[in-house]
């Protein structure tokens, strides 16, 4: 990489796009809507349960323009800003220019980097393996918390403990732990009704 392409990148101006699709919001809050998302590469939280490690390495995907990227995203009304990790690198180029063409711009994060950009919607799905900085709770519209096993109920309440009374809270079982996990989630919300339970419909209907 060339030193001005580091420069634009360093901006938020360039992004190291792993890939950019139109589908159906699987999970959360907005689970059945159509988004337009778009994923950045460069993650170092390192979930040994994520089924996207291709985009671990910004190195992998090419530094793409945000003017094209916005272009491509355009035509549609909800764009999702996901990972990797986005916050990475700098959002506010990016987010921007997609609310000046009056898109919705929304954000699936781990929170562990500082919070840039413009948003509509900033998902937080804390990981124990790198938290999320102080500043981001507050800011969240969404916690999402995974679980994997049971020592991840704990966790939840240690995070949702800092995030603001109009944060709504999902529990979602790990994919690989699903048929585990899924009862202990539906019994758990049925005694602390404060959470709602999130699935990844995506994968039960078998799209991106």
């Amino acid at each position: 990489m060339d030193t001005k392409t580091k420069e634009l990148v360093n901006k938020g101006v360039m992004l190291p796009l792993m890939e950019e699709f139109y589908t159906i919001q699987g999970e959360g809050n907005h689970t059945g809507t159509a988004a337009y998302f778009i994923r950045v590469g460069g993650c170092d939280v390192g979930c040994h349960w994520c089924d996207v490690k291709e985009s671990w390495d910004a190195n992998l995907h090419p530094p793409t323009h945000a003017d094209i990227i916005v272009e491509n995203a355009s035509k549609y009304k909800t764009i999702v800003i996901t990972g990797g990790e986005p916050l990475m690198w700098d959002m506010q180029y990016l987010t921007s220019s997609l609310q000046n063409k009056g898109l919705q711009t929304h954000i699936e994060t781990s929170g562990a980097y500082p919070l840039s950009g413009q948003w509509n919607w900033i998902c937080l799905s804390p990981k124990k393996t790198k938290l999320p900085l102080e500043g981001i709770y507050p800011e969240a519209h969404e916690l999402k918390m995974i679980i994997h096993n049971k020592s991840d109920f704990e966790f939840a309440e240690q995070q949702a403990a800092k995030v603001s009374d109009k944060c709504t809270l999902y529990l979602q079982p790990e994919w690989s732990k699903k048929e585990t996990m899924t009862p202990q989630i539906v019994d758990y919300v049925m005694k602390n009704p404060q959470w709602k339970i999130s699935l990844q419909t995506h994968k039960y209907l078998n799209i991106p």
